[in-house]
């Protein structure tokens, strides 16, 4: 009894003064740009570099459709709703792995007949009657921390949580990411079905006017059998757009959280987006501690190096302290004298030996798997300068590309008009009127691919450098 006291100090302070050696931390990348040329845009679009996305980046198109859409789906996917799950759940496996740092104190209690044989005794040849007992009381149980095995634990738990809690970031910039790019999928559709009906009713004009020169006899059956297929052809373009529309809806419906026969999403078109005139840019060294993709790889990273510290803690031993004051008595009436106190004080070791090489072996496996953390945490950071280095690469040449698709369409409905006024004239023929409508058609349909491809580099940018954090509400 005079020597449990300075067994338990002896325990608290093997406890502090545990090994503390962890795989080495990781170094930081120190490049200065993620392209081989300095990132510079367009006029009408510059990089303000090391400034971060302050706001939800989607506000910066200043659609009020699309930020309602994003409070929808924040508010009821249900793939986010698990990832909030995942994430209670992994920070409550924390306190539960906390817990094992302090004593467990139970109430036991029990209840039993017992009857003892007569070589209990041995050669005294005594005998005990069969007997009921009765006791209850509490017991306390303890291991302390020696070498820090649970403090490692808890580290390891923490850094799972923590993974969890970016594995929900890069969920939620998913989800956002997802919905606007089908918005402006949307939207585009709505564009390209609004142009194709455009271009359906010239068609239908242009076969009046065939009609009309064919009943004056300036035109022959061909002109308007001509006049008729190219009406059909350019109609078969509508079904497919319509289809890809309705599968758009589909998938939009799903982001938010509903049935697709329940909800149908607002009415969008491109135009009810504005290009944001500055995109903020991290440097690279700063990315990597804003990304969610990068943060969860190190976060594998912690847990694998606090697993290596487990597996080299089992090569020490450890102390369980336990105490239980009962009482124990022959009747029920009896447990409450005090005659029937009874109690207990034990202090065990248990140090490792020989285990046939499982402890070395399963220490050189925790070591493999910080090396192969390692080594997914450097690819992940790879990827993501490649992601941004992409972005900025399409973002250099969409004006260009939409600047083109401009005076492509210009020209091309220029071109229209004069075919269809020489024709009307009788100067052209009804062929080259055909030629110019398809060419007007294509220009149209290609510009309006061009700025949604802009708009979508603009988003790949902003998910490529971390998006907006997530904070449980938008």
């Amino acid at each position: 009894m005079k020597r449990l006291p300075l067994a338990l100090l002896c325990a608290s302070m093997l406890a502090g003064c545990g090994v503390n050696r962890e795989m080495p931390p990781p170094s930081v990348p120190q490049a200065r740009s993620y392209t081989a040329k300095n990132e510079l845009l367009s006029l009408n679009q510059r990089i303000t570099l090391g400034e971060r996305i302050t706001a939800q980046w989607w506000t910066l198109f200043a659609s009020r459709p699309l930020n309602g859409l994003i409070r929808t789906g924040v508010a009821s996917n249900y793939d986010l709703a698990a990832a909030r799950e995942t994430l209670t759940q992994a920070q409550e496996a924390v306190t539960a792995s906390k817990a094992g740092l302090l004593p467990q104190i139970s109430l036991d209690a029990a209840m039993g007949r017992q009857k003892y044989g007569a070589a209990l005794f041995g050669p005294a040849d005594f005998t005990i009657p069969p007997f009921s007992y009765y006791e209850a009381g509490p017991s306390l149980s303890w291991t302390p921390d020696l070498f820090r095995r649970q403090r490692y634990a808890i580290e390891r738990q923490q850094a799972l949580a923590d993974y969890q809690s970016h594995r929900l970031d890069a969920a939620y910039i998913a989800l956002t990411a997802n919905i606007v790019t089908e918005t402006l999928d949307l939207a585009s559709l709505n564009e390209e079905i609004a142009a194709a009906r455009r271009i359906q009713i010239a068609d239908e004009k242009t076969l009046e006017l065939v009609k009309a020169a064919y009943s004056l006899g300036s035109a022959s059956r061909l002109d308007v059998l001509g006049a008729q297929t190219q009406l059909v052809t350019d109609s078969a373009m509508l079904p497919p757009l319509e289809h890809r529309r309705a599968i758009s809806r589909h998938a939009l419906a799903i982001l938010v959280g509903k049935a697709p026969a329940a909800w149908s999403p607002p009415d969008i078109e491109l135009k009810d987006f504005i290009l944001p005139k500055a995109l903020p840019l991290r440097l690279p060294s700063e990315l990597v501690r804003q990304r969610p993709d990068i943060l969860a790889a190190e976060d594998k990273l912690r847990a694998a190096s606090a697993a290596v510290g487990e597996a080299r803690t089992d090569f020490y031993p450890s102390i369980t302290l336990t105490a239980n004051m009962m009482q124990e008595a022959l009747t029920p009436a009896g447990i409450f004298k005090s005659a029937a106190k009874a109690w207990s004080l034990a202090a065990g070791l248990s140090a490792p030996i020989f285990n046939g090489g499982a402890l070395t072996a399963e220490r050189r496996a925790a070591q493999h798997a910080y090396r192969a953390a390692l080594a997914q945490y450097r690819q992940t950071i790879l990827n993501a300068f490649a992601q941004v280095a992409d972005a900025l690469t399409s973002l250099d040449h969409d004006d260009e590309a939409l600047a083109m698709s401009q005076e492509a369409v210009n020209q091309a409905r220029s071109t229209y008009d004069l075919t269809l006024a020489g024709y009307q004239s009788g100067a052209i023929g009804l062929l080259q009127v055909q030629d110019t409508q398809r060419t007007l058609a294509k220009a149209e349909l290609d510009f309006i691919a061009s700025q949604q491809q802009r708009y979508l580099d603009c988003v790949r940018l902003f998910v490529a450098l971390g998006g907006s954090p997530y904070k449980g509400k938008t």
